[in-house]
């Protein structure tokens, strides 16, 4: 190949990088037209009425191959699905790399980080130079966990419905470095801010170095008062680290205004990007006291990007996130939030009236959106999930630990009423057969 035909390549290879931070996005290409046109069409509208107009989320629907799925999807708390523009923007980066990973993947698409890190920090509502860019929330907290210097005798509160990996996490550093891990029980649903933010008040003691808690309980779908708590917690020098993992593309806020000094999320849940893709935020002024969770050449140094010595990963895959930002921005964050809460009160509201329903999840809008808890009286909560999928092909999960027993629901943009309503029409069918 000639200097020319070398240069054309290179080219084409920055063009393609540029895709998902250019007009010539595929999003735009593929879906801001009608999406321009129905917007247009329904300016004024306010989100909370934005959310039940079908014609409108017709059109997003159309933007994911779930739709199209013969098993209903309704456990997007766990993973979502891609929008069709992410999944052909991976596509094209994985065939880019393919024709040689050494220098199309770390040469190429590894320019396309620092452009990637200002589109979140702006999604983020957050300085760049404290957004790091990782795998998932897990990653991202263990990282703080881990990183974080503790003493002997030091304490950390937390709640046992935590995610079991940040649980596991700081049980871990009380086995080997003899820290104190307290766990706060709450019988969830909870609609008193002040009872749970006094909940972590009263178990301080003068040992009290972190409080861990969790924005939106994933095991019910409870809203934390993250910002409350945050606040408390600095009035007696604590800091607080928050797990964003369901939070994070799903309700409408700035990680900067809830207060914490860290954050982590997973963005392959609710904003849609690719499997295997986190982000992790920290105040400026912590980064040179939290140690790497994967080795750098200078460990203590003021720069997130320590944090991203994960050695080789999918470029591809992370670089597949700006064109979910784009989907996701294309919809309009509140917009985005009233009608995943629009779609959960649709048939949580309904299920009340089933016999032997019971909810796990409060329905004031304060206190949940997308996630919900269900189960049956007189069937466990995995027979329950098996009952949905095995006969109708509903994929749901079970919840269960010492306090919680239910069947997760969580629907995503995607979703249709007409999904809703085979999800009712088999929760009134195994009603009658218990």
């Amino acid at each position: 190949m000639n200097k020319k035909q070398n240069r054309r390549t290179f080219l084409r290879s920055t063009a393609l990088l540029a895709g998902a931070f250019s007009s010539n996005n595929l999003f735009s290409k593929e879906m801001l037209p009608e999406l321009t046109r129905v917007n247009h069409a329904k300016e004024g509208l306010s989100p909370q009425v934005m959310a039940k107009d079908e014609d409108y989320w017709s059109v997003i629907q159309q933007g994911y191959s779930a739709s199209y799925s013969n098993i209903l999807i309704l456990n997007n708390g766990g993973v979502s699905p891609s929008p069709i523009v992410v999944q052909k923007a991976v596509e094209t980066y994985n065939k880019l790399s393919d024709q040689g990973p050494s220098y199309y993947m770390w040469r190429i698409l590894d320019q396309g980080r620092e452009p990637l890190r200002q589109r979140l920090a702006k999604l983020a509502g957050a300085d760049t130079e404290e957004i790091a860019i990782n795998r998932n929330a897990t990653e991202a907290l263990n990282t703080v966990i881990f990183g974080i210097d503790l003493q002997r005798g030091d304490e950390v509160i937390g709640c046992y419905l935590d995610y079991p990996n940040m649980m596991q996490a700081w049980k871990q550093r009380a086995m080997r470095d003899g820290i104190i891990y307290k766990q706060l029980s709450f019988d969830f649903p909870v609609e008193d801010d002040e009872l749970i933010v006094n909940a972590y008040k009263n178990a301080i003691t003068p040992k009290t170095k972190i409080i861990h808690v969790t924005h939106v309980i994933n095991w019910v779908g409870q809203i934390m008062p993250v910002k409350k708590i945050c606040q408390m917690a600095h009035e007696h020098g604590i800091q607080v680290i928050v797990d964003g993992a369901h939070s994070f593309g799903l309700l409408d806020f700035k990680i900067s205004e809830l207060g914490c000094d860290y954050f982590g999320t997973s963005l392959h849940k609710f904003l849609s990007a690719p499997i295997g893709t986190g982000m992790m935020w920290m105040k400026k002024e912590h980064i040179p006291n939290i140690w790497p969770i994967f080795s750098d050449a200078d460990p203590k140094r003021n720069d997130i990007r320590k944090f991203e010595t994960l050695g080789t990963r999918s470029f591809p895959i992370e670089q597949g996130i700006g064109e979910a930002i784009n989907f996701h921005e294309g919809i309009g964050g509140k917009r985005k939030e009233e009608r995943i809460r629009y779609l959960k009160d649709y048939w949580a509201k309904e299920a009340l009236s089933i016999p032997r329903v019971r909810l796990s999840t409060s329905l004031l809008p304060a206190y949940s959106c997308g996630i919900c808890g269900v189960s049956m009286e007189g069937m466990t909560a995995p027979e329950l999930d098996s009952a949905l999928f095995n006969k109708y092909k509903i994929h749901t999960t079970a919840m269960v630990n010492e306090h919680v027993s239910c069947v997760r629901i969580t629907p995503h943009v995607y979703t249709s009423l007409r999904d809703l309503d085979r999800l009712l029409e088999a929760l009134n069918s195994i009603s009658k057969t218990v």
